[in-house]
């Protein structure tokens, strides 16, 4: 996680005097870090630093269609209150239809829509995990995990991604990291930041894995439709091996990060999938997180990724141009191969912690970029940037960046 903003400070005071009032499982760090803490300075004295770190698809000067997205969510139905545990129907049918659209059969009752695929992480997690039980999860990957996991009292254990002309899953970890207390494998497909799909031989060895060990896959595609090379990458919604829960949602498919619908898609062996469904029926009933005007509208904003897309590939695949273009020019720094999703990963001279470098950066440049450890990279000399930064602020920023390495 890049940081908290300095309200948290306040909060984390108060539970430092009141620390016998609350769980420890949200015994977490709430202070700034350096980072965040550098950023705080910057606006203090009125300066604006150029972002290269953007995520929400709403700010990056992209062309939405706002008229048909705002009339979507004027349907007089949604004054009715209809509670379906798993979602309304037609949204569930609108979800399958995009798989339908990519030539795979999700049936919608395999369907339970969510709010958002940290929702989803949150769900599985209850449906799988006694307090204590071990997930496997990648690493270098999205920072999150950590914080959902404490929530729902689970403990991650590490499998490392290994980088040797593009990125691998290192089996012999992910073997060497199982036991007893073990209960699913999290993959996320493409990476984030890595923007490394799962191979087939990779997902044949996974199926064989979580058959060997009673295993289930917790798949993550939020960034499925953003292979740079145009070419459809396979679903995990339609693995029949292993019991598999696979996450998406509107956030990154359709560049709708504030509409807050997400879904998970359960697959596998009948039984296990029946069995599943029951109790994820149940937890959705519980909370019933989903609301009616955003599920009537599921069909349009889902349409709306044909023209979201389309923008958001041309603007990554441009930025990787001009990175590229970059660092042909230069000699210290170098871009690991990227698949898909939005982000880059630059190797770096390590002459200090990433941390230290991005703080440098930032304080000479008035440029944002990520450190690596704030993905778990293992070692120092790595930086993170998007790639869906507005052209002419990544072109200025990553100039400076390159430049001020090279010194």
């Amino acid at each position: 996680m890049a940081g908290f903003p300095p309200s948290h400070t306040r909060i984390f005071a108060f539970a430092y005097h009141g620390r016998g009032m609350f769980s420890h499982r949200t015994d977490w760090k709430l202070t700034p870090n350096r980072f965040s803490e550098v950023q705080r300075e910057l606006r203090t004295e009125g300066r604006e630093a150029l972002d290269l770190t953007i995520s929400n698809p709403t700010r990056a000067e992209l062309h939405y269609d706002a008229e048909t997205i705002l009339q979507a969510l004027a349907n007089p139905q949604a004054l009715d209150y209809d509670p379906q545990p798993k979602g309304l129907l037609s949204a569930r049918e609108a979800v399958a239809g995009y798989y339908r659209e990519r030539r795979d059969e999700v049936d919608p009752e395999s369907i339970v829509l969510i709010a958002s695929t940290s929702e989803g992480y949150s769900y599985v997690f209850r449906l799988l995990c006694n307090a204590g039980d071990e997930i496997l999860v990648p690493k270098p990957s999205y920072p999150l995990f950590e914080f959902l996991a404490d929530l729902q009292d689970v403990k991650l254990i590490p499998y490392p991604l290994l980088y040797d002309h593009g990125w691998q899953i290192d089996f012999p970890s992910l073997y060497k990291s199982v036991n007893h207390r073990t209960r699913a494998v999290v993959l996320v497909h493409p990476n984030n930041p890595t923007g490394s799909f799962v191979a087939d031989q990779e997902r044949n060895a996974l199926n064989n894995f979580c058959g060997e060990y009673n295993l289930s896959l917790i798949v993550d595609e939020v960034f499925l439709d953003y292979a740079h090379d145009g070419v459809a990458r396979s679903t995990f919604a339609i693995n029949r091996d292993a019991l598999t829960f696979t996450l998406s949602g509107l956030s990154k498919i359709s560049g709708l990060p504030q509409m807050k619908l997400a879904w998970i898609v359960t697959s596998g062996p009948g039984e296990a999938v029946s069995a599943a469904l029951a109790r994820l029926e149940v937890i959705a009933d519980t909370y019933l997180s989903m609301n009616a005007p955003v599920q009537l509208a599921a069909s349009v904003f889902l349409e709306q990724r044909h023209s979201i897309q389309a923008l958001l590939l041309d603007r990554v695949r441009a930025n990787v141009s001009e990175l590229d273009r970059g660092l042909a020019r230069q000699k210290a720094c170098r871009r690991l191969d990227v698949e898909g999703g939005w982000y880059a990963i630059l190797r770096v001279p390590v002459t200090q912690s990433d941390e230290e470098l991005a703080i440098e950066i930032l304080r000479k440049l008035s440029v944002l970029v990520h450190p690596g450890h704030f993905y778990d990279f293992p070692n120092d000399g790595y930086l993170i940037v998007s790639l869906i930064t507005p052209p002419q602020n990544f072109r200025h920023g990553i100039t400076q960046v390159l430049e001020l390495l090279n010194r």
